[in-house]
This record gives C-alpha cells, sequence and structure tokens, in this order.
C-alpha cells in the first residue's frame, strides 16, 4: 500500500516516529507522501522525510485555508526552499471556500503561482478542493494544457466530476470517506478506470470506518482497499497492486 496523502508530521503522532512508522510498514505500507500546508511544515516536512529516507516523500504547498494575512510572503519563503529539497509533489494546494471566502481571490491567486512551480519543476500537484469545485476545474483545464498532471486529494464528489476530473489526466485521491455510511462515492466510482485511483489517508483526519473519530494512520488504507475491492469486484491485492502502480507513476517512485 501506499499513501498518497498523511500528514505524519502533526504534533497527534508524538515523538516515538520510529516505532510508528516499523507499526506502518509491518501492516504493509511500502510509502507515505507527506503534504506540507503551511510555513511551519516547511520546517516539519522535510525534517520527517529526511529522517526516514526512501519511505517519507515531502511536497511543498500552501493549503487554501492558510491563504491569509501574509501569504505573499509566506509563498517567497516558500520558493526560495524549493531548490534545497527533491520535493515529490506540488502540494497541498487548491481552493476551500467551505467556512470562509474573505480571501478567495488569493486563494486563487496563490494557487495558480503554486501550479506555475509544478510546471516549471515538472511536478505533480495534490489538489484540494471544497465547496469550489467550478472554480478548481476552470483553473485547472488552463495548466493541464501544458502538461500538468496529479491527483484530487480526498474526492468525494459526483460521477459527472470524477469523469471531469480523469479526462484532464488527473489521478483520484480516495480515503476513507468512501467507508463512511451513507456516502454515495463508491456508486460513483462504478464506471471510472481503476488506473485513476491512488489511495491515500489524509490522516490524522478522516479515518475510515471502524476507526472513524479517532487519530487515522496509514495502515488503515487496508479498509479504503477492501472498500474498492467491492466497488471493481477484484481482489484487495488487485486494488492494491494497481493503486500502488499509479502511484509511482504519477510522484515518480523510486521502484
Amino acid at each position: 500500500m501506499i499513501d498518497t496523502h498523511a500528514h505524519i508530521d502533526d504534533e497527534q503522532y508524538g515523538t516515538d516516529l520510529s516505532a510508528f512508522i516499523e507499526q506502518q510498514k509491518t501492516a504493509g505500507v511500502e510509502a507515505v507522501l507527506v503534504p506540507s500546508v503551511n510555513e511551519a511544515s516547511l520546517q516539519t516536512v522535510p525534517a520527517l522525510c529526511q529522517r526516514f529516507p526512501g519511505y517519507c516523500f515531502p511536497a511543498i504547498g500552501l493549503h487554501p485555508e492558510d491563504v491569509t494575512t501574509g501569504w505573499e510572503q509566506v509563498l517567497e519563503r516558500m520558493e526560495d526552499a524549493l531548490p534545497i529539497e527533491r520535493w515529490i509533489a506540488v502540494g497541498e494546494v487548491g481552493l476551500d471556500y467551505h467556512f470562509d471566502t474573505t480571501y478567495k481571490i488569493e486563494q486563487q491567486l496563490a494557487f495558480r503561482r503554486q501550479l506555475d512551480w509544478a510546471l516549471q519543476l515538472h511536478l505533480p500537484v495534490m489538489i484540494h478542493s471544497r465547496d469550489a469545485t467550478e472554480d478548481t476545474l476552470r483553473i485547472l483545464q488552463e495548466y493541464t494544457s501544458h502538461g500538468l498532471q496529479g491527483v484530487m486529494h480526498c474526492f468525494s464528489g459526483s460521477n459527472e466530476t470524477a469523469h471531469r476530473i480523469i479526462d484532464m489526466g488527473f489521478y483520484l485521491g480516495i480515503g476513507g470517506v468512501i467507508t463512511f455510511k451513507n456516502c454515495k462515492l463508491a456508486d460513483n466510482l462504478t464506471d471510472i478506470p481503476l488506473e485513476r485511483i491512488v489511495t491515500e489517508t489524509d490522516a490524522p483526519y478522516m479515518a475510515p470506518v471502524p476507526f472513524r473519530g479517532k487519530r487515522n494512520e496509514p495502515q488503515w488504507m487496508s479498509y479504503v482497499i477492501s472498500k474498492l475491492s467491492e466497488v471493481y469486484q477484484l481482489s484487495a491485492e488487485d486494488i492494491d497492486r494497481q493503486t500502488s502502480l499509479n502511484a509511482r507513476r504519477l510522484f515518480a517512485l523510486p521502484a
């Protein structure tokens, strides 16, 4: 299993990370991609990935909810860090209008600037989109015509939206939400090619059933894979094999 999106630099994981990582490895997690979300994680994410090289891989980005006063200066400091690390992707970036639209225009400006980084560095992007589907897809469409690739993180949208995303050459990041009661996501994926699916947790958030409400962990992707095996009528091993191949291809992960 490859977790393509987990915030395991979060303080919820405490200081005994070596034991935690060993637990994930024992459970079958081959790699964990760790996105940045703000200026603080510009320090914690690389430090974590340097501690576990070849297993944890860093991405760089400013989360849309962190686009507030001083966001331009934060992006400037992130730009200074672009040549310092071997970033696996630009992320977590995107648009989020759920709680507040005060910085709606600024979010779009920051989003575009970070998509420019991805094109310049030939990196995929990890996209966060909440209550902003049309603006997100409109902006992405401008960049995919120039070769941009990436994943729609924590996808939970409609079948129509799923097709629009994969038609742009993007992947869908499927996490614990697919296991939630009354969630329609499983039905919306039935005609989506498995070749366009990657698995993720968004740890420590969005833990799957039966752990919903608890601190999420990469190893619990097994519950996501189990649900995907029902959707695609394939074995869990086949789902794991294909989604891992997809992740390695998208993020150019080492064999």
